[in-house]
Protein backbone atom coordinates (compact mmCIF):
# COMPACT_ATOMS: atom_id res chain seq x y z
CA UNK A 1 0.00 0.00 0.00
CA UNK A 2 1.23 3.86 -0.62
CA UNK A 3 2.24 5.37 2.22
CA UNK A 4 -0.73 8.49 2.77
CA UNK A 5 -0.65 11.35 4.91
CA UNK A 6 -2.48 10.47 7.81
CA UNK A 7 0.19 11.95 9.92
CA UNK A 8 -1.42 15.43 11.51
CA UNK A 9 2.40 15.91 12.30
CA UNK A 10 3.46 15.63 9.03
CA UNK A 11 4.01 19.16 7.13
CA UNK A 12 6.29 21.46 5.65
CA UNK A 13 7.21 21.15 1.52
CA UNK A 14 9.90 18.97 1.82
CA UNK A 15 7.95 16.56 3.88
CA UNK A 16 5.20 16.93 1.61
CA UNK A 17 7.55 17.00 -1.64
CA UNK A 18 9.50 13.38 -0.48
CA UNK A 19 5.92 12.18 -0.27
CA UNK A 20 4.41 12.91 -3.39
CA UNK A 21 7.21 11.39 -5.04
CA UNK A 22 6.92 8.24 -3.24
CA UNK A 23 3.59 8.22 -4.52
CA UNK A 24 4.38 9.37 -8.35
CA UNK A 25 7.07 6.31 -8.04
CA UNK A 26 4.47 3.58 -6.67
CA UNK A 27 2.09 4.54 -9.31
CA UNK A 28 4.80 4.23 -11.69
CA UNK A 29 5.81 1.25 -10.60
CA UNK A 30 2.59 -0.34 -10.09
CA UNK A 31 1.83 0.66 -14.23
CA UNK A 32 5.09 -1.56 -15.05
CA UNK A 33 3.96 -3.99 -12.75
CA UNK A 34 0.67 -4.79 -14.08
CA UNK A 35 1.24 -3.28 -18.55
CA UNK A 36 -1.51 -1.41 -18.04
CA UNK A 37 -3.99 -0.14 -15.46
CA UNK A 38 -7.13 1.88 -14.99
CA UNK A 39 -7.11 4.57 -11.98
CA UNK A 40 -10.21 2.96 -10.09
CA UNK A 41 -7.56 -0.41 -9.56
CA UNK A 42 -4.83 2.05 -9.06
CA UNK A 43 -6.48 3.23 -6.20
CA UNK A 44 -7.78 0.13 -5.03
CA UNK A 45 -4.59 -1.06 -4.85
CA UNK A 46 -2.36 2.00 -2.91
CA UNK A 47 -5.49 3.14 -0.81
CA UNK A 48 -4.92 6.60 -2.57
CA UNK A 49 -8.56 8.77 -3.03
CA UNK A 50 -9.45 8.34 -6.69
CA UNK A 51 -9.03 11.94 -6.99
CA UNK A 52 -5.63 12.09 -5.33
CA UNK A 53 -4.32 9.26 -8.37
CA UNK A 54 -6.15 11.51 -11.02
CA UNK A 55 -3.96 14.42 -9.75
CA UNK A 56 -1.13 12.66 -9.66
CA UNK A 57 -1.54 10.32 -13.43
CA UNK A 58 -2.22 13.63 -15.03
CA UNK A 59 0.91 15.15 -14.22
CA UNK A 60 2.68 11.91 -14.93
CA UNK A 61 0.82 12.15 -17.92
CA UNK A 62 1.89 15.76 -18.46
CA UNK A 63 5.59 14.75 -18.11
CA UNK A 64 5.40 12.27 -21.17
CA UNK A 65 5.78 9.53 -18.43
CA UNK A 66 2.59 7.53 -18.96
CA UNK A 67 0.24 7.53 -22.12
CA UNK A 68 -4.05 6.19 -22.40
CA UNK A 69 -4.42 3.06 -23.74
CA UNK A 70 -7.82 1.62 -25.23
CA UNK A 71 -10.90 2.05 -23.07
CA UNK A 72 -12.51 -0.75 -21.83
CA UNK A 73 -16.37 -0.74 -20.89
CA UNK A 74 -17.26 -1.90 -17.96
CA UNK A 75 -20.52 -3.50 -16.87
CA UNK A 76 -22.24 -0.21 -15.52
CA UNK A 77 -20.53 3.67 -15.27
CA UNK A 78 -18.36 5.21 -17.89
CA UNK A 79 -15.60 2.90 -19.73
CA UNK A 80 -12.53 3.24 -17.81
CA UNK A 81 -9.57 4.12 -19.80
CA UNK A 82 -6.08 2.01 -18.49
CA UNK A 83 -2.39 3.96 -18.42
CA UNK A 84 0.41 2.34 -19.52
CA UNK A 85 4.12 3.54 -19.60
CA UNK A 86 5.70 5.95 -22.81
CA UNK A 87 8.23 4.14 -24.22
CA UNK A 88 9.50 7.28 -25.06
CA UNK A 89 9.56 8.94 -21.27
CA UNK A 90 12.85 7.90 -20.21
CA UNK A 91 15.91 7.00 -22.45
CA UNK A 92 19.00 5.79 -20.24
CA UNK A 93 22.57 4.58 -20.97
CA UNK A 94 23.85 1.34 -19.68
CA UNK A 95 27.59 0.05 -19.34
CA UNK A 96 28.32 -3.71 -18.71
CA UNK A 97 31.34 -4.20 -17.80
CA UNK A 98 32.74 -8.03 -17.75
CA UNK A 99 35.68 -9.84 -17.82
CA UNK A 100 35.33 -10.95 -21.29
CA UNK A 101 33.26 -8.56 -23.27
CA UNK A 102 31.79 -4.84 -22.54
CA UNK A 103 28.53 -3.69 -23.87
CA UNK A 104 26.87 -0.10 -23.80
CA UNK A 105 23.28 -0.09 -24.55
CA UNK A 106 20.50 2.56 -25.29
CA UNK A 107 17.26 1.26 -23.11
CA UNK A 108 14.21 3.12 -23.57
CA UNK A 109 11.24 3.30 -20.76
CA UNK A 110 9.47 0.36 -20.60
CA UNK A 111 13.26 -1.81 -21.21
CA UNK A 112 13.72 -1.79 -24.61
CA UNK A 113 16.65 -1.60 -26.31
CA UNK A 114 17.30 0.94 -28.58
CA UNK A 115 20.81 0.81 -29.59
CA UNK A 116 23.70 -2.16 -28.59
CA UNK A 117 27.73 -1.97 -29.01
CA UNK A 118 29.88 -4.26 -27.53
CA UNK A 119 33.63 -5.12 -27.71
CA UNK A 120 35.46 -8.75 -26.38
CA UNK A 121 38.75 -9.15 -25.16
CA UNK A 122 41.11 -11.69 -22.97
CA UNK A 123 40.90 -9.45 -20.16
CA UNK A 124 39.60 -5.77 -19.50
CA UNK A 125 41.59 -3.14 -19.28
CA UNK A 126 40.74 0.25 -17.49
CA UNK A 127 42.11 2.27 -20.40
CA UNK A 128 40.57 0.42 -23.41
CA UNK A 129 36.86 0.29 -21.63
CA UNK A 130 37.15 4.38 -21.05
CA UNK A 131 38.05 4.58 -24.78
CA UNK A 132 35.28 2.87 -26.07
CA UNK A 133 33.00 4.86 -23.84
CA UNK A 134 33.91 7.99 -25.32
CA UNK A 135 34.40 7.25 -28.76
CA UNK A 136 30.67 6.02 -29.15
CA UNK A 137 28.62 7.74 -26.39
CA UNK A 138 28.17 10.70 -28.81
CA UNK A 139 27.09 8.19 -31.83
CA UNK A 140 24.73 6.41 -29.54
CA UNK A 141 22.69 9.05 -28.63
CA UNK A 142 22.77 11.37 -32.64
CA UNK A 143 19.98 9.71 -34.38
CA UNK A 144 17.69 10.77 -31.01
CA UNK A 145 15.31 13.54 -31.56
CA UNK A 146 16.37 16.59 -30.02
CA UNK A 147 13.32 16.03 -27.39
CA UNK A 148 14.53 12.98 -26.53
CA UNK A 149 18.02 13.82 -25.97
CA UNK A 150 17.01 15.40 -23.36
CA UNK A 151 14.79 12.75 -21.56
CA UNK A 152 18.30 10.47 -21.48
CA UNK A 153 18.66 10.54 -17.57
CA UNK A 154 22.10 8.61 -16.59
CA UNK A 155 24.25 6.46 -17.22
CA UNK A 156 24.18 3.04 -15.23
CA UNK A 157 27.26 0.62 -14.96
CA UNK A 158 27.17 -2.81 -13.66
CA UNK A 159 30.56 -4.74 -13.08
CA UNK A 160 32.27 -6.98 -10.60
CA UNK A 161 33.39 -6.16 -7.86
CA UNK A 162 37.37 -6.58 -7.09
CA UNK A 163 38.29 -7.40 -10.58
CA UNK A 164 41.75 -6.99 -9.75
CA UNK A 165 41.41 -9.98 -6.92
CA UNK A 166 40.74 -12.24 -10.46
CA UNK A 167 44.18 -11.88 -12.51
CA UNK A 168 45.06 -15.57 -12.03
CA UNK A 169 41.58 -17.12 -12.91
CA UNK A 170 41.33 -14.17 -16.18
CA UNK A 171 44.17 -14.98 -17.33
CA UNK A 172 45.59 -10.98 -17.19
CA UNK A 173 49.00 -10.05 -16.23
CA UNK A 174 48.52 -8.55 -12.51
CA UNK A 175 50.09 -5.57 -13.29
CA UNK A 176 46.89 -4.75 -15.75
CA UNK A 177 44.34 -5.37 -13.68
CA UNK A 178 45.79 -3.43 -10.59
CA UNK A 179 44.28 -0.70 -12.37
CA UNK A 180 40.74 -1.29 -11.61
CA UNK A 181 41.93 -0.81 -7.62
CA UNK A 182 43.76 2.04 -8.43
CA UNK A 183 40.69 3.73 -10.55
CA UNK A 184 37.33 5.62 -9.57
CA UNK A 185 35.15 4.46 -13.08
CA UNK A 186 32.93 6.65 -12.00
CA UNK A 187 34.86 9.45 -11.71
CA UNK A 188 36.57 8.35 -15.13
CA UNK A 189 33.48 8.13 -16.60
CA UNK A 190 32.21 11.49 -15.74
CA UNK A 191 35.00 13.35 -17.35
CA UNK A 192 33.40 12.13 -21.06
CA UNK A 193 29.95 11.37 -20.13
CA UNK A 194 28.16 14.54 -18.68
CA UNK A 195 25.43 11.90 -17.65
CA UNK A 196 25.06 11.25 -13.60
CA UNK A 197 26.97 7.66 -13.29
CA UNK A 198 25.71 4.98 -11.12
CA UNK A 199 27.81 1.76 -10.49
CA UNK A 200 26.57 -1.39 -9.10
CA UNK A 201 27.54 -5.09 -8.65
CA UNK A 202 26.70 -6.66 -12.25
CA UNK A 203 24.90 -9.73 -10.55
CA UNK A 204 23.07 -7.43 -8.60
CA UNK A 205 22.34 -5.25 -11.76
CA UNK A 206 20.81 -8.66 -13.03
CA UNK A 207 18.51 -9.53 -10.31
CA UNK A 208 17.27 -6.13 -10.82
CA UNK A 209 16.87 -6.39 -13.94
CA UNK A 210 14.55 -9.71 -13.51
CA UNK A 211 12.84 -8.19 -10.96
CA UNK A 212 11.85 -4.98 -13.19
CA UNK A 213 11.09 -6.87 -16.23
CA UNK A 214 10.78 -10.27 -16.03
CA UNK A 215 9.68 -12.70 -13.14
CA UNK A 216 9.37 -10.17 -10.86
CA UNK A 217 5.26 -8.89 -12.25
CA UNK A 218 4.72 -12.71 -10.77
CA UNK A 219 6.91 -13.54 -8.06
CA UNK A 220 7.48 -10.94 -4.58
CA UNK A 221 10.23 -13.23 -2.86
CA UNK A 222 12.57 -15.19 -4.92
CA UNK A 223 16.42 -15.89 -4.70
CA UNK A 224 18.74 -15.29 -8.24
CA UNK A 225 21.57 -17.05 -9.00
CA UNK A 226 23.30 -15.82 -11.89
CA UNK A 227 26.12 -18.16 -13.72
CA UNK A 228 28.57 -15.72 -15.39
CA UNK A 229 32.81 -15.89 -15.55
CA UNK A 230 32.11 -16.86 -11.95
CA UNK A 231 28.46 -17.11 -9.63
CA UNK A 232 26.56 -14.37 -8.16
CA UNK A 233 23.16 -13.49 -7.90
CA UNK A 234 20.80 -11.67 -5.32
CA UNK A 235 17.76 -11.81 -3.06
CA UNK A 236 13.97 -10.44 -3.67
CA UNK A 237 12.14 -10.33 -0.87
CA UNK A 238 8.58 -8.35 -1.23
CA UNK A 239 9.27 -7.04 -4.82
CA UNK A 240 12.29 -5.26 -3.92
CA UNK A 241 16.29 -6.20 -3.93
CA UNK A 242 17.54 -6.94 -0.55
CA UNK A 243 21.46 -6.21 -0.75
CA UNK A 244 22.05 -6.28 2.89
CA UNK A 245 24.15 -3.94 5.06
CA UNK A 246 27.53 -4.76 3.08
CA UNK A 247 25.67 -5.03 -0.42
CA UNK A 248 26.76 -8.77 -0.74
CA UNK A 249 23.78 -10.94 0.22
CA UNK A 250 23.16 -13.71 -2.63
CA UNK A 251 26.57 -13.44 -3.89
CA UNK A 252 26.46 -17.08 -3.50
CA UNK A 253 29.91 -17.48 -4.88
CA UNK A 254 31.65 -17.81 -1.03
CA UNK A 255 29.27 -19.98 0.07
CA UNK A 256 31.06 -23.39 1.26
CA UNK A 257 30.25 -26.45 -0.13
CA UNK A 258 32.12 -30.11 0.04
CA UNK A 259 34.50 -30.25 -2.56
CA UNK A 260 35.12 -34.09 -4.12
CA UNK A 261 37.65 -34.42 -1.68
CA UNK A 262 35.64 -33.96 0.65
CA UNK A 263 37.38 -30.34 1.63
CA UNK A 264 35.15 -27.46 2.26
CA UNK A 265 35.48 -25.15 -0.88
CA UNK A 266 33.41 -22.19 -1.67
CA UNK A 267 30.95 -22.48 -4.47
CA UNK A 268 32.36 -20.04 -6.89
CA UNK A 269 35.37 -22.91 -7.28
CA UNK A 270 32.62 -25.30 -8.79
CA UNK A 271 29.87 -23.54 -10.82
CA UNK A 272 30.86 -20.86 -13.13
CA UNK A 273 31.55 -20.57 -17.09
CA UNK A 274 34.79 -20.23 -16.40
CA UNK A 275 34.88 -23.99 -15.74
CA UNK A 276 33.65 -24.94 -18.90
CA UNK A 277 36.32 -22.58 -20.42
CA UNK A 278 39.01 -24.28 -19.26
CA UNK A 279 37.96 -27.94 -19.71
CA UNK A 280 37.65 -26.07 -23.72
CA UNK A 281 40.91 -24.55 -23.30
CA UNK A 282 42.58 -28.01 -22.37
CA UNK A 283 41.06 -29.55 -25.36
CA UNK A 284 42.24 -27.26 -28.11
CA UNK A 285 38.88 -25.87 -28.77
CA UNK A 286 38.39 -21.92 -29.17
CA UNK A 287 36.30 -20.48 -26.36
CA UNK A 288 35.03 -17.13 -27.84
CA UNK A 289 31.57 -18.15 -28.17
CA UNK A 290 31.17 -18.48 -24.50
CA UNK A 291 31.03 -14.39 -24.39
CA UNK A 292 28.50 -14.07 -26.97
CA UNK A 293 25.19 -15.07 -24.80
CA UNK A 294 23.22 -15.68 -28.60
CA UNK A 295 25.89 -18.15 -29.89
CA UNK A 296 25.04 -21.70 -30.37
CA UNK A 297 27.18 -23.99 -27.94
CA UNK A 298 25.27 -27.36 -29.61
CA UNK A 299 28.48 -27.70 -31.37
CA UNK A 300 30.77 -28.19 -28.07
CA UNK A 301 27.79 -30.17 -26.47
CA UNK A 302 29.34 -33.24 -25.14
CA UNK A 303 31.76 -30.63 -23.18
CA UNK A 304 28.80 -28.48 -22.14
CA UNK A 305 26.69 -31.82 -20.60
CA UNK A 306 29.82 -32.70 -18.44
CA UNK A 307 30.09 -29.06 -17.61
CA UNK A 308 26.26 -28.95 -16.25
CA UNK A 309 26.06 -32.25 -14.73
CA UNK A 310 29.14 -31.05 -12.75
CA UNK A 311 27.80 -27.64 -11.72
CA UNK A 312 24.16 -28.89 -11.35
CA UNK A 313 24.98 -30.68 -8.06
CA UNK A 314 26.69 -27.90 -6.14
CA UNK A 315 24.30 -25.05 -7.62
CA UNK A 316 21.47 -27.57 -5.62
CA UNK A 317 23.36 -27.86 -2.47
CA UNK A 318 23.54 -23.80 -2.90
CA UNK A 319 19.71 -23.74 -2.84
CA UNK A 320 19.17 -25.83 0.26
CA UNK A 321 21.70 -24.13 2.34
CA UNK A 322 19.97 -20.95 1.14
CA UNK A 323 16.15 -22.63 1.98
CA UNK A 324 17.60 -23.63 5.58
CA UNK A 325 17.61 -19.65 6.44
CA UNK A 326 15.56 -18.23 4.45
CA UNK A 327 11.77 -19.57 3.23
CA UNK A 328 12.38 -19.25 -0.37
CA UNK A 329 9.25 -20.49 -2.64
CA UNK A 330 11.69 -19.61 -5.81
CA UNK A 331 14.87 -19.53 -7.00
CA UNK A 332 15.22 -18.10 -10.17
CA UNK A 333 18.77 -19.34 -12.43
CA UNK A 334 19.85 -17.54 -15.07
CA UNK A 335 23.80 -17.31 -16.76
CA UNK A 336 25.72 -16.22 -19.44
CA UNK A 337 24.78 -18.60 -22.01
CA UNK A 338 21.77 -19.82 -24.68
CA UNK A 339 18.14 -20.14 -23.72
CA UNK A 340 18.59 -24.09 -24.37
CA UNK A 341 21.40 -24.24 -22.38
CA UNK A 342 19.44 -22.14 -19.13
CA UNK A 343 17.02 -24.78 -19.92
CA UNK A 344 19.09 -27.49 -19.32
CA UNK A 345 20.69 -25.92 -16.31
CA UNK A 346 17.10 -26.02 -14.59
CA UNK A 347 16.05 -29.21 -14.81
CA UNK A 348 19.37 -30.79 -14.03
CA UNK A 349 18.98 -28.96 -11.01
CA UNK A 350 16.09 -29.52 -10.23
CA UNK A 351 16.80 -33.71 -10.63
CA UNK A 352 20.03 -32.87 -8.26
CA UNK A 353 17.61 -31.60 -5.50
CA UNK A 354 16.03 -34.80 -5.32
CA UNK A 355 19.23 -36.61 -4.63
CA UNK A 356 19.64 -34.45 -1.44
CA UNK A 357 18.15 -34.68 2.00
CA UNK A 358 15.08 -32.28 2.13
CA UNK A 359 14.50 -33.20 5.44
CA UNK A 360 13.24 -29.92 7.11
CA UNK A 361 12.39 -27.87 4.28
CA UNK A 362 10.14 -27.27 1.68
CA UNK A 363 11.59 -27.71 -1.95
CA UNK A 364 11.66 -24.69 -3.37
CA UNK A 365 10.22 -24.40 -7.88
CA UNK A 366 13.23 -23.71 -9.87
CA UNK A 367 12.40 -21.65 -12.37
CA UNK A 368 14.70 -20.38 -15.91
CA UNK A 369 14.79 -15.95 -15.29
CA UNK A 370 12.15 -14.47 -18.01
CA UNK A 371 14.74 -12.32 -19.84
CA UNK A 372 16.41 -13.41 -23.06
CA UNK A 373 18.59 -10.36 -22.99
CA UNK A 374 21.56 -10.42 -21.00
CA UNK A 375 20.20 -9.39 -17.70
CA UNK A 376 23.51 -7.51 -17.01
CA UNK A 377 23.14 -5.15 -19.94
CA UNK A 378 19.43 -4.26 -18.76
CA UNK A 379 20.35 -3.99 -15.28
CA UNK A 380 22.93 -1.27 -16.25
CA UNK A 381 21.08 0.72 -17.81
CA UNK A 382 18.06 0.05 -15.37
CA UNK A 383 20.07 2.08 -12.62
CA UNK A 384 18.90 5.15 -13.38
CA UNK A 385 15.59 3.94 -13.11
CA UNK A 386 16.14 2.87 -9.68
CA UNK A 387 17.30 6.30 -8.96
CA UNK A 388 14.64 8.18 -10.24
CA UNK A 389 11.49 6.63 -10.92
CA UNK A 390 11.20 3.22 -9.12
CA UNK A 391 9.43 2.61 -5.62
CA UNK A 392 12.58 0.57 -3.94
CA UNK A 393 15.53 3.24 -5.11
CA UNK A 394 16.87 2.92 -2.13
CA UNK A 395 17.58 -0.63 -1.80
CA UNK A 396 19.85 -0.12 -4.47
CA UNK A 397 21.36 3.73 -3.53
CA UNK A 398 22.01 5.11 -0.26
CA UNK A 399 20.53 8.80 -0.27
Amino acid sequence: MILKNNNKNLAGGANQSNLREYNERAILSLIRRKGEIAKVELAKLTGLSAQSVSVIMRGLEKDGLILKGTSKKGKVGQPSIPMRLNPNGVFTLGLKIGRRRTELVLMDFVGVQRKALHITYQYPVTNNILAFVADNLAEFISDLSADHKEKVIGLGVAMPYELWNWAQSMGAPQAEIDSWHEIDMAIELNKICHYPVSIQNDATSACAAELVFGCGAQLSNFAYIFIGFFIGGGIVLNHSIYPGPHGNSGAFGPMIVSAPDGKPSQLIEHASVALLEQQLQLAGRDTSFLWNRLDDWSEHSEYVKIWIDYIAKYIAIAIVSTCSVIDFSHFVIDGAFPENVRKQIVETVKEQLQALDLQGIVVPKIAEALLNDDPRVIGSASLPLFKHYLLDQNLLFKS
